[in-house]
């Protein structure tokens, strides 16, 4: 599994924060989007566009489905290739 820095996890974490509409302390790495935060499909994707222009990274569309939660997410950004 790739890894990736804690300033990156940092971003990665506020992005999530700033779409969902909340606090960084009310998300945890393991706290669910959907079924803890709320979120739906249409934030998931929104979350996948803004990564994708922060970090200038692909992220399949099948991705989605995966990033559930921050640790997901941090998986799915570490292991995306480079445009």
């Amino acid at each position: 599994m790739a890894t990736i820095t804690a300033e990156r996890q940092a971003t990665i974490k506020e992005i999530v924060c700033d779409i969902l509409e909340l606090e960084e302390d009310e998300v945890t790495d393991t706290s669910l989007f959907i079924d803890d935060h709320g979120a739906d499909s249409l934030r998931a994707i929104e979350i996948l566009a803004s990564l994708e222009k922060e970090f200038k990274i692909t992220i399949d569309q099948s991705e989605l489905s995966e990033m559930v939660n921050l640790e997901k997410v941090y998986q799915v950004v570490a292991e995306a290739p480079s445009r």
